[in-house]
């Protein structure tokens, strides 16, 4: 009976072995013919398709992705540029022109679109449970519909989904890379369950739980092994922080390969807006407007901003207080993030900050740019930012920034170990961030203004052109 057992089981084995690799080498075949019926619709010329399936969302990963694209525009005039989309929603006109509008980026030319229509299976609200691997196997469901569509011989992957780059590597042969923004897991996030501290990703009830955190663990570290397995596969990595640069060398351990490229930040339309450099807010009677850039997702922590707020109203004299307004500007990817926007607004009238906050869902550049010149403080909260533009767009205005400290403001962006040099501060929590507004409320004006300057000449580092350098330094090997 135990020798018909093995017998089965090793049959079943060599016979699943055998389907895998038998699949495997019909998806590489397939592949083959669609890189070539690719390459004659593009006139037999090499190919780059970046996959982005939130293209049309306008944050800060956006301009990552649309200013690597115009970039091998300029460089590579006769490249065929593909970017896979899941905005089934929005023809390509529509997503070009609010790139232009949301993100002040003029494409050389068009680009080709692929639209997925399986952009469900990396949805968060699809795993209530085990999101993580949810999302990292709903987006290998993704890439198999995007390779199935378009092969490219170059594929970037600029929005983190890490398990599509051994389907692009070893089934359809391409050349690949990818662009992290934040490392799928962190070493912070395997602390924070361990010591069992509640978060957007660590939910109360699994703090509150021995058994459960520990279960939690072992979840992670497994996970963590898989990212690092599909990580491995990429042939060129870029890491748009020294933050995440070191997680990602600790997890993929590929440092010779890594390369740390800042994001494009904007900083010379943002650094044309003209501020007054002698206006004492706490004697003049003008309106303190305190402004935060960035989309409306759980990690952005706005409720901690609004919690600031309300600390602060007990902090500054009621004729300041009414003076001052928290402006709320960022765009909404989906439903999820509108009803996060509704939830915002009862928590401001739970508090009593209605008559102080406003909010300005999906602004243009232009109303982007109205905003920050009027306004005087920039406040970010996310703990652990993996880099921060919106940090360096308001410090490029001309802003005092207070951002977190930790993750990529703490690292690079804001220099606050001696007064001399300062260009923002950096605060932890509700109480931190309302005692830091007051004090910038109440700096001197000449103070003030030794902040503005060294904030905005500390920026530059993240320019456009910075980017574009560095980016196709380490792209073109590629194609040579």
């Amino acid at each position: 009976m135990l020798i018909e057992l093995f017998y089965t089981a090793c049959f079943t084995v060599v016979l699943s072995c055998l389907f895998l690799y038998l699949a495997e080498e019909w998806f590489r075949k397939r592949c083959h013919m669609r890189r070539e019926m690719s390459r004659k619709q593009s006139g037999g010329g090499p190919s780059i398709a970046f996959f982005h399936p939130y293209c049309n969302s306008g944050g800060g990963g956006e301009r990552v992705l649309w200013c690597a694209v115009r970039a091998v525009q300029k460089r590579f005039p006769d490249l065929k540029v593909v970017v896979y989309t899941g905005d089934i929603d929005a023809s390509p006109s529509e997503i070009i022109s609010r790139v232009q509008q949301r993100l002040n980026i003029t494409l050389l030319r068009n680009v080709d679109f692929v639209y997925l229509h399986n952009r469900a299976w990396v949805e968060a609200d699809r795993y209530p449970y085990f999101t993580l691997l949810g999302q990292s196997l709903g987006s290998i469901v993704l890439g198999m519909e995007a390779m199935m569509a378009f092969v490219p011989d170059v594929y970037i992957d600029t929005m983190g989904y890490a398990f599509t780059l051994p389907l692009f590597k070893s089934v359809a042969g391409c050349r690949v890379g990818c662009y992290v923004h934040y490392p799928t897991i962190t070493r912070d996030m395997l602390r924070r369950v361990s010591t069992r501290v509640a978060a957007h990703n660590n939910r109360p009830f699994v703090a509150n739980s021995p058994v459960l955190s520990f279960a939690k663990i072992i979840y992670y570290r497994v996970f963590a092994w898989l990212y690092c397995k599909a990580g491995r596969y990429s042939d060129i990595v870029l890491v748009n922080s020294s933050w995440t640069e070191d997680h990602i060398n600790s997890l993929w351990e590929r440092p010779l390969i890594t390369n740390r490229v800042y994001p494009p930040c904007d900083t010379t339309s943002f650094r044309e807006i003209e501020r007054p450099d002698d206006v004492d807010h706490t004697k003049s009677g003008s309106e303190i407007r305190i402004v935060s850039v960035g989309q409306f997702r759980p990690e952005k922590d706005h409720p901690l901003q609004l919690k600031a707020m309300y600390h602060l109203r007990q902090i500054l004299s009621e004729d300041v207080w009414e003076r001052t307004k928290l402006v709320f500007i960022g765009s909404c990817r989906n439903s999820e993030d509108e009803v996060r926007v509704k939830d915002m607004k009862d928590l401001c009238r739970h508090l009593s900050l209605e008559n102080n906050v406003e909010f300005k869902v999906n602004a243009s550049f232009t109303e982007l740019k109205s905003e920050l010149s009027r306004a005087m403080i920039g406040l970010h909260a996310m703990w652990n930012e993996h880099f921060g533009i919106g940090v360096v767009e308001c410090m490029a205005a001309g802003l005092i920034v207070i951002a977190h400290r930790s993750g990529g403001p703490k690292a690079d962006i804001i220099h606050e170990e001696a007064e001399s040099s300062r260009n923002g501060f950096l605060a932890v929590d509700e109480y931190e961030y309302a005692s830091t507004i007051a004090t910038i409320v109440k700096l001197p004006i000449d103070t003030a203004n030794r902040v503005r300057v060294a904030a905005r000449s500390s920026v530059e580092r993240f320019s456009v052109a910075e980017f574009e350098q560095n980016f196709l330094r380490l792209v073109e090997p590629f194609f040579g």
